[in-house]
C-alpha cells in the first residue's frame, strides 16, 4: 500500500519522495514506476527528511505497533516543530493517541490516518480518514482530499476529529466490514444448503442484487467470487478453499473496545465469533456426529420465495449493523471529546473503501436532516424499510433454524432490531438476581433512588 499510495501522490502532480530501510525496494519503485510522476529516492533517513518541504509532510506506511514506533523514533530527531508525521497503518487508536500527545509537546504534528480500498484503492482513489489537529488538516487535507476516492465530486476524504479520532473510525469500518461480510456469507450458505443454488446460480443471484438496494462493492465482489471456477480442479472455486477464515485484528479491537465505551455491536460481535469458531478446526470435528434436522432442500416456488426473503433479511440486517458502528462513533466521541460528524463519515464512506455501498447516501441524508439522531433505526426511512423487511426477516430466521443453518448475524441483527423496540426487556429480572446474590441493589420504575431487598431476611427494602 505505500509505494501504491506513494505512486498515487505523484500521478496527481505531487514530487514525491521515497524511503524504505530496504534500499532494493526503493530502487525498484523507482525503476518500475519512476514514469508515472516525479519521485527522489532516498536511501538515508536524513536525505529523505532533507529533500521535503515544509512543513514536512512524512507519510508513514509500516506495520502498526512497535515498527511504528521505531520508525517514529528514527525520523523525529530530524524534524523541525510544524513538521507532519501521518501514520496511514491500522493502528490502535489509543497507540495514535500517545503518539499525538507526546509529539505535540515537541511542537510536531501527529495525524493517524485511517486508510480503506487495499492496494488498489491506495493507488486509485481510497477512503481516507485522517485524525489530528485541525491545524495539520489545513496543511495537510487538500493533498489527502485530491488522492481520495471522488464520488459525485466530493472527495472521500475529511478531518474525522482529534488525535486517535481517524483511526479509530478506521477501527470501526473494519468492524463493519466483517458484520457485512458475515451476513453475506450466511445469504450464500442458507441458499445453496436450504435452497439447492449452485455456486454459478448464486453468482448470477448476487450480480441481480448488486442493481437493486443491495448495491455495494462487497455484493458486487462475491458474485465474482462465487462465479469462479478453480482451475487445477474444474471445481467452484469456493468449494475448494477451506473454510477457516482468517483475521488480522481490527476486528476483534472493534469488539473490545465497544465493550470499554459501553457500545452495544452484537452483529459485529458475532462476526468476530463466527471467524473465531470457523478456525477451530479440532472443536468442529469433534462436534460434527451432534444431530440435527434433517429436512430437505426447498424447491421450486419455495426456493424462489426463499432468494427473495433472502435479499430482505440482508439488506435489513446490513443497516443494523451499520447502525450499530455509527454508534459505536458516537459513544467515543462523547467520552473522548472528539467532535466527529457522523453524515461526513458516510459520505467518505461511499468510494473508495471496502464497505462502499449505495445506503451510505441514505445514511448521510438522515444525519443531514437530523445530527442528532439517536440510531439510523430511528430515521423515518430506514425504519419504514426494516417494517417493511421484517416479515421476510423472521421467516429467513425460522427457516434457517428448522433446516440447521447457523447464521449467528442475521438471527443478532433482529434480536437487537427486537430489543430496540421492545417496551420493556428481561433485565429487570436480571437486576433482580443481582440483588439477590450480591446485594448489587436496583432502580425502581415508580420512585427516584437506589434500593435493595433483603432476600435472607424479612426481604423488606432499604433505599441505599
Amino acid at each position: 500500500m505505500g509505494s501504491n499510495l506513494a505512486r498515487n501522490f505523484a500521478r496527481h502532480g505531487y514530487t514525491v519522495a521515497v524511503h524504505n530501510r530496504t534500499p532494493t525496494r526503493t530502487r525498484s519503485l523507482i525503476e518500475e514506476f519512476g514514469n508515472e510522476g516525479s519521485f527522489v529516492p532516498a536511501e538515508k533517513p536524513a536525505d529523505f527528511v532533507a529533500s521535503l518541504e515544509r512543513p514536512r509532510r512524512l507519510v508513514v506506511m509500516v506495520k502498526a505497533g512497535e515498527p511504528t514506533d521505531a520508525v517514529i523514533d528514527e525520523f523525529v530527531p530530524l524534524l523541525d516543530p510544524g513538521d507532519i508525521v501521518i501514520d496511514g497503518g491500522n493502528a490502535h487508536f489509543q497507540d495514535t493517541r500517545r503518539r499525538e500527545a507526546a509529539l505535540r509537546e515537541r511542537g510536531i504534528h501527529f495525524v493517524g490516518t485511517g486508510i480503506s480500498g487495499g492496494e488498489e484503492g491506495a493507488l486509485h482513489g481510497p477512503s481516507i480518514m485522517p485524525g489530528g489537529s485541525a491545524e495539520a488538516y489545513a496543511a495537510l487535507g487538500p493533498m489527502l482530499e485530491k488522492i481520495s476516492a471522488h464520488v459525485d465530486g466530493e472527495p472521500c476524504c475529511t478531518h474525522i476529529g482529534a488525535d486517535g479520532a481517524g483511526h479509530f473510525v478506521k477501527m470501526v469500518h473494519n468492524g463493519i466490514e466483517y458484520a457485512d461480510m458475515q451476513l453475506i456469507a450466511e445469504a450464500y450458505d442458507l441458499l445453496r444448503r436450504a435452497a439447492g443454488q449452485t455456486p454459478a446460480q448464486l453468482a448470477e443471484i448476487f450480480r441481480r442484487w448488486n442493481t437493486g438496494m443491495l448495491n455495494s462493492y462487497l455484493i458486487e465482489i462475491t458474485a465474482e467470487v462465487l462465479a469462479h471456477t478453480d482451475q487445477n480442479t474444474g471445481k467452484p472455486f469456493v468449494d475448494i478453499v477451506a473454510d477457516a477464515a482468517e483475521q488480522k485484528g481490527t476486528g476483534r479491537w472493534t469488539v473490545q473496545i465497544a465493550l470499554d465505551v459501553g457500545a452495544p455491536v452484537p452483529g459485529i460481535a458475532e462476526a468476530v465469533f463466527a471467524r473465531s469458531l470457523s478456525g477451530h478446526t479440532e472443536l468442529r470435528a469433534a462436534a460434527r456426529q451432534l444431530s440435527g434436522p434433517q429436512g430437505p432442500a426447498l424447491t421450486g416456488a419455495d426456493a424462489d420465495r426463499l432468494v427473495d426473503r433472502v435479499e430482505q433479511a440482508l439488506y435489513a440486517s446490513k443497516i443494523v449493523s451499520y447502525a450499530q458502528g455509527w454508534n459505536m462513533i458516537q459513544a467515543a466521541a462523547d467520552q473522548f471529546g472528539w467532535d466527529i460528524d457522523l453524515g461526513s463519515v458516510a459520505k467518505i464512506w461511499r468510494g473508495g473503501c471496502i464497505i462502499r455501498a449505495g445506503f451510505l447516501d441514505e445514511i448521510r441524508s438522515a444525519y443531514a436532516a437530523n445530527p442528532a439522531l439517536p440510531t439510523l433505526l430511528a430515521d423515518e426511512r430506514f425504519a419504514r424499510q426494516l417494517g417493511e423487511a421484517q416479515d421476510a426477516w423472521r421467516a429467513v430466521v425460522t427457516t434457517a433454524a428448522q433446516q440447521g443453518i447457523p447464521t449467528p448475524g442475521f438471527s443478532s441483527a433482529l434480536a437487537y432490531y427486537d430489543a430496540l423496540r421492545a417496551d420493556r426487556l428481561p433485565a429487570a429480572l436480571i437486576q433482580g438476581l443481582r440483588d439477590f446474590f450480591g446485594a448489587h441493589t436496583y432502580l425502581r420504575t415508580d420512585r427516584e433512588g437506589v434500593f435493595h431487598t433483603e432476600w435472607s431476611g424479612d426481604r423488606s427494602e432499604t433505599r441505599k
